[in-house]
């Protein structure tokens, strides 16, 4: 294969460079979005590179349903029950507000027609939670909070994209009703979250006649677009379906697959999001050349003023907004307040700032028409407000959230311990049906007894405060010894490879099973 053209080493250069971002962005501290993002700006500028358009279609159409249903599928279920009330108020509620907040500025300091203003804002009301989870959840925030935030993302992306189509309709054919909006904004999504259940129960059922790890994956994979799809062709919100379809298929799949289906599929996944998000950062740092090129007859001074006072009016609607929604419908209604007390006052003041922007604002502003009033303008003022929320909000969360002292509640990790302690207990339970049925022979039955009472005891001493350690201490010395014999079992592999005495395909074989008893210890 021939390299070494001009756009080949482009692109090698493009891959090193975000290669190396990668390799220093746990020594640089910063978040991986925000460095990805200041790398395609650079990149942007460099001499002799060409410029890289980012296709709304490959965001919208191409990548966003897997990314959703990626999320949706990994989101827990209850959470989403108990959190609908917040949810839908940040989904609902504060997407049209900041879109109306938008609008209202950009009309009257900016000079923007009614429809084109309710367009903007409409495109930068949506959030993006890949940025504010990574660092909440890396950070130990509640678990609550982070349940908050990637409901929202989830569910505001598909409100924001059906008053953004009415606003852009608006503008384009001059007219707008209020009750037309609401009653398309209904329709999508009851019928996204109806076209997502349909196809969610088809793929249900092919998946229960299939047991092949890499064709359940390859479902997987399209059932995002299997939803988004149809339900855009039918001119409803092909956001909600693939939620819809990645919530269902979370709940059911369980159900549905083996033990190796499921270690692949969770393994794809990390990989699959982590690259694509990757990407998709770095394309919307590389869009800001272009950007600027197509706005060089404003002035630099104007441009600035208009970019602050657009990414200013969203945050502060947020920062306005959420406080008042956690607290005034509490403080009305004895029912709210009693099947949802008051949280710590941190807490809104932590989701409040968490209102970070991404590619899917970018790819929305960018695809309006070319001929669409102050386009340049709009996609300028988008991007502002991506790299502003990125950039201002992102940096300081960490600092927000150790500052006033947020810290996880415990739950998930108390939730863990029962679940496993339950677990062990029931095959406790099995195995002495098994031994008085004389299936399982005494000295079997007793090194089982040992290893799932171990087990459980485990992880009961972790909660266990009448517990003087010494369970805990023994585990961690079991850790550390097993870790030491693994290593060893590593060791010889390699060394019976090197020899010729085994082949590749079997060191790859038990090294992949002592690598799974290796990760077991870490839980």
């Amino acid at each position: 294969m021939h390299f070494g053209t001009r756009e080949e080493l482009e692109l090698l250069a493009l891959l090193v460079s975000v290669g190396a971002l990668l390799a220093l962005s746990p020594t640089l501290r910063v978040p991986l979005p925000i460095l990805l993002v200041f790398a395609g700006v650079v990149l942007s500028f460099i001499p002799g590179l060409p410029h890289v358009a980012l296709p709304p279609d490959l965001v919208l159409v191409a990548i966003l349903p897997p990314l959703l249903y990626s999320g949706a599928f990994f989101t827990s279920l209850r959470d989403l029950r108990i959190n609908r009330r917040p949810i839908s108020l940040l989904a609902f509620g504060l997407v049209g507000t900041t879109m109306a907040a938008v609008a209202f500025v950009a009309h009257e300091w900016i000079g923007l027609p009614w429809a084109v203003a309710f367009t903007l804002g409409a495109i930068v009301s949506p959030t993006d939670a890949l940025a504010a989870t990574e660092i909440a959840g890396r950070l130990g925030a509640p678990r609550r909070i982070v349940s908050l935030i990637e409901g929202e993302s989830l569910v505001n992306d598909g409100t924001a994209l059906v008053l953004y189509k009415a606003a852009v309709g608006a503008a384009v054919g001059g007219a707008f009703s209020l009750l037309d909006t609401s009653g398309r904004v209904v329709l999508n999504v009851v019928g996204g979250i109806a076209i997502g259940l349909a196809v969610g129960w088809i793929v249900r059922q092919v998946r229960r006649r299939i047991d092949d790890a890499p064709v359940e994956v390859a479902i997987a994979v399209l059932s995002g677009y299997l939803a988004y799809l149809p339900a855009s062709a039918a001119g409803v919100s092909g956001v909600l379906a693939a939620v819809t379809i990645g919530v269902y298929m979370g709940w059911h799949t369980p159900e549905l697959t083996t033990e190796r289906t499921r270690l692949s599929g969770d393994a794809f996944w990390e990989i699959f999001v982590f690259l694509v998000n990757t990407l998709l950062f770095v394309l919307v740092g590389l869009q800001l050349r272009r950007i600027v090129d197509a706005l060089s007859g404003l002035s630099t001074l104007k441009l600035t003023g208009y970019a602050a006072l657009v990414c200013a009016t969203v945050i502060l609607t947020r920062l306005v907004w959420v406080p008042i929604f956690t607290y005034v419908p509490r403080f009305l209604f004895r029912s709210v307040r009693e099947h949802d007390p008051y949280p710590p006052w941190q807490w809104p003041v932590v989701l409040s700032w968490a209102g970070i922007r991404g590619a899917v604002s970018l790819a929305a502003a960018l695809a309006l028409p070319n001929d669409f009033p102050h386009r340049g303008l709009i996609v300028f003022l988008t991007f502002s407000v991506i790299v502003s929320t990125l950039v201002l909000q992102g940096l300081t969360l960490p600092a927000l959230i150790r500052g006033l002292r947020v810290s996880d509640d415990g739950r998930a990790e108390r939730e863990d311990a029962k679940a496993r302690i339950r677990a062990a207990e029931a095959a406790l339970a099995r195995l002495e049906e098994l031994v008085e049925d004389g299936d399982v022979r005494p000295e079997t039955a007793e090194r089982l007894r040992g290893l799932f009472n171990f087990r459980r005891n485990r992880f009961g001493a972790r909660f266990d405060e009448s517990d003087d350690g010494a369970i805990e201490q023994q585990s961690v010395a079991y850790q550390r010894v097993m870790r030491t014999l693994l290593d060893a079992e590593r060791a010889e592999l390699v060394s019976l490879r090197n020899q010729g005495l085994i082949d590749d395909n079997v060191m790859q074989r038990v090294q992949r099973d002592l690598d799974l008893e290796a990760a077991r210890l870490d839980q």
